[in-house]
């Protein structure tokens, strides 16, 4: 199997949790896999970051020219048995590789975002005239098969693909567990994790972080993971970048877990996964009750859906007052996630789609 992504491994939430944790079992199971990525790193931190324009000419060059040399002769000479792409193959222009394999070979496309929405980064909203989203369809037109995360999604992609299934992004119950109980007597730790592109998501909660602050002093301190640079001087919260050799431990920090989203129609099309992260290991976890994060959380049973900033404030007053609720919460949320949304409950599905789409050439 040839797979086909923009980002080098464990780089973005998207292909970590849809596809490269799901490998290592892929290979036991006899599925070669070869994983042919565009950005290395560096150059997703040029193309990223507020540099020159000459500079990410460059890495567009430079990523396109990687992408294709590496995979193009390969899919010519009809190597691979199914081609998974996870998004997209190449970040700019059209689905030019991925016509070119779907010329000879099957196609899984997997897709997690409602990414035919317009959305650009912050450091890239000049190059926004430059983004394709009018492809994604035909990706999905394309694929003998459709990963789509949500129902959501896969709805919208059904309009395109009458082979669509609904995987959901899972969490690799093994690695993310919950870390030892609280015992000592300090403040309770209201903690959200995201990036330097979601933390627009997070500053929707603070009227409500800000009413439990006043209610509650210091009782409570708060933890944002995923923006280095961010800072809100009034609830004292100092961001902290994130790292993939450190993300466990200090998520296993955060007492209480926040999801708050807006409820737009990039919104509807997420899965959920900070969520799923923090309930995985045991974090009691509020999740605004937007697309699937309703279908992810039952109100009161396995954490909560507030609806208002009302609700918000009285949710997260109650979680900080009563501990045996948080833990009961938080033993709830994490028997969902390896009921229904661990790698362990998946990876056989996973191996027998990918295996039925190779046989459908």
């Amino acid at each position: 199997m040839l797979l086909m992504a923009v980002h080098a491994p464990d780089r973005t939430p998207s292909q970590r949790f849809r596809i490269e944790e799901f490998l290592p079992y892929l290979r036991e199971q006899g599925i070669e896999v070869d994983f042919s990525w565009a950005l290395s790193a560096d150059d997703a931190k040029t193309f990223y970051g507020q540099v020159p324009l000459v500079e990410k000419g460059k890495v567009v060059a430079r990523a396109g020219w990687r992408q294709a040399r590496r995979v193009a002769p390969h899919l010519l000479r009809k190597r691979y048995d199914v081609v998974f792409v996870q998004r997209e193959s190449f970040f700019l222009g059209g689905p030019w590789l991925e016509w070119l394999a779907t010329r000879s070979t099957p196609m899984i496309y997997d897709f997690d975002d409602a990414i035919w929405v317009h959305q650009i980064s912050a450091s890239n909203k000049r190059f926004a005239f430059l983004k394709n989203v009018n492809k994604v369809p035909r990706l999905v037109e394309l694929a003998n098969t459709v990963f789509a995360g949500n129902p959501y999604l896969a709805n919208w992609a059904r309009g395109y693909n009458g082979n669509v299934r609904v995987v959901p992004t899972t969490i690799d119950t093994e690695v993310y567990k919950p870390g030892p109980r609280r015992i000592d007597e300090g403040p309770v730790t209201i903690g959200w994790s995201g990036s330097v592109t979601t933390v627009e998501h997070f500053l929707t909660a603070l009227p409500a972080l800000t009413r439990v602050k006043a209610r509650l002093g210091e009782k409570i301190q708060f933890k944002v993971i995923g923006d280095a640079k961010y800072r809100y001087e009034p609830l004292g919260i100092v961001g902290e970048g994130w790292r993939a050799d450190t993300e466990v431990s200090e998520l296993q920090k955060i007492d209480i877990g926040l999801m708050p989203l807006p409820d737009t129609e990039w919104a509807r099309g997420k899965c959920g996964l900070k969520g799923l992260q923090y309930m995985a290991l045991g974090i009691p976890t509020l999740m605004s009750p937007v697309g699937v994060n309703s279908e992810i959380v039952r109100d009161g049973e396995n954490g909560f859906l507030p609806r208002s900033e009302d609700e918000w404030v009285e949710r997260l007053c109650q979680l900080v007052e009563d501990a045996p609720l948080r833990r009961r919460l938080g033993d709830a949320g994490r028997k969902t996630v390896v009921d229904e949304y661990s790698v362990l409950r998946w990876r056989d599905t996973y191996v027998e789609l990918i295996r039925k789409a190779a046989a459908s050439s």
